[in-house]
């Protein structure tokens, strides 16, 4: 966070560009939009804490907030760059500005104002500074950004004003009680050791070691943070211990399903870019997911976030960390490049949707989409059984038939930029290189089917007929 980096100026290479407008994109075409996904995460916050400023708040001030987390910045700057970049916290800025500009609502501005407070906290405890700040407390509990959550017992319920201090990696922190006087719990939260009580609920993570060995390397499986969804504040849903083994298991499964040596390219992607993984709607490992509903989401807020229903299978949840990787880098490139001039007017066919999509919904929807049909493509590479053959050929064909349509829409919509043409040139050239590849018969016969009735019943649901003369 130091005044030279504020500085740097961004320009991305023309190979970075050229790699991530092909549907792909190397380790370092991905640093370079982690750089920029900062850079402007420091301008909304700079932006954010002008409009708070003067805000009424029975909490410390933003700005005493923002000094103490600079100041364990300077002393431990890795931690803290985690956690400024973390997709819950992307979220929140976001958030916020909606919520100054009247476009989102939630719990009290100063309340959600205070999760400052929070990130802050989190800061001061990586660097071991000492600090004492007045924070919001919902029934108790204070979630910690990329630490996890303390919950006070027998403390009020609703909203309330805490005391937290920090010393040494300790944490201190003290609310009202249910009936009289306060409550309060002392933990060492980077020990990920539960408080005496069960006060403390660590931070859950998923853990995959990369093909080359080494150190495992942890991806956030958040679902304590108040931020974590794509816009609305929520309250913690703590998966029991069974459901996050299952999530382990899938998720480690899914890594070695990911894990193909070669050029980085559309569908190849290292686990490592993903940043956090949202469990979504349950909590248990009962009732078992439906065996084909896939549900995820992706935010141009939480740069390697994806919110996902947990899908029953490894190779369910690997198309979908590819497609949603897929939205970010898109996302991350829409905030450094004007892509495109959209009048937003929902008009245009999608093949994977039912409804009409406005321009940039089509972009995302045709990014993404390469990069699965670049999936389904190394999955047919390597697959030498009849069904998983029969199954990857039918998805490569499917999804680059389909993502081949929308870029031809793009093309011919008259609204790219040169950027933006340029990057929905760079997908054709990917698509149709795939598209004079072979593909079983059979399996093309039926993907070739399944689009044309895409298209024939999207056009009896959304295209109006002409009026009789």
């Amino acid at each position: 966070m130091t005044s030279e980096q504020h500085l740097a100026p961004l320009r991305m290479p023309d190979r970075l560009f050229a790699e991530l407008a092909a549907g792909g994109g190397s380790a370092a075409a991905v640093a370079f939009l982690e750089r920029a996904e900062r850079a402007r995460r420091l301008l909304l916050m700079r932006t954010l804490l002008g409009h708070l400023d003067a805000l009424p708040t029975p909490l410390t001030p933003v700005a005493e907030a923002w000094r103490v987390l600079k100041e364990a910045a300077e002393k431990s700057p890795e931690p803290v760059e985690r956690l400024l970049l973390a997709p819950a916290t992307g979220g929140w800025m976001s958030h916020m500005l909606r919520r100054v500009h009247g476009t989102a609502t939630g719990p009290p501005l100063w309340a959600e104002a205070g999760h400052l407070s929070a990130l802050a906290l989190s800061a001061s405890l990586h660097a071991g500074t000492q600090t004492a700040l007045d924070v919001p407390l919902t029934c108790g509990r204070l979630p910690l950004p990329g630490l996890g959550m303390i919950q006070l017992p027998d403390a009020r319920a609703g909203l309330a004003v805490g005391r937290a201090t920090t010393a040494g990696g300790e944490l201190t922190v003290t609310g009202p009680g249910r009936t009289a006087g306060s409550v309060r719990v002392t933990c060492r939260p980077l020990t990920r050791a539960d408080a005496e009580g069960g006060t403390w609920l660590p931070l859950r993570t998923l853990s995959h070691t990369g093909p080359g060995g080494g150190d495992p390397v942890t991806v956030v499986l958040e679902d304590l943070d108040p931020y974590r969804d794509l816009d609305d504040h929520l309250p913690p849903a703590r998966l029991d211990e069974d459901e996050a083994q299952e999530w382990q298991r899938l998720f480690g499964e899914a890594v070695r399903i990911l894990a193909r040596p070669g050029i980085p390219g559309p569908g190849r992607v290292d686990p490592a870019m993903i940043r956090a993984i949202v469990p979504f709607g349950r909590t248990a490992v009962s009732p078992p997911p439906p065996p084909f509903v896939q549900v995820s989401a992706s935010s141009g807020d939480s740069f390697g976030g994806m919110l996902i229903v947990r899908p029953a299978s490894a190779l369910a949840l690997a198309e979908t960390v590819v497609h949603e990787l897929q939205h970010s880098k898109l996302a991350a490139l829409l905030h450094l490049f004007p892509l495109l001039e959209d009048d937003r007017a929902e008009r245009y066919y999608a093949p994977w949707r039912t409804d009409p999509r406005h321009l940039t919904g089509l972009l995302h929807g045709a990014y993404a989409f390469t990069g699965v049909a670049g999936f389904w493509r190394d999955r047919l590479a390597g697959a030498n059984e009849g069904e998983a053959v029969e199954r990857s050929a039918y998805f490569f064909a499917l999804r680059r038939l389909q993502s081949r349509l929308a870029v031809r829409t793009l093309l011919t919509s008259g609204r790219l930029t040169v950027q933006g043409r340029a990057l929905a040139s760079g997908l054709a050239r990917t698509l149709d290189g795939w598209l004079r590849e072979p593909v079983p018969h059979a399996a093309l016969t039926r993907a070739r089917t399944a689009a044309a009735l895409h298209r024939t019943e999207w056009r009896l649901r959304n295209v109006a007929p002409p009026s009789p003369g």
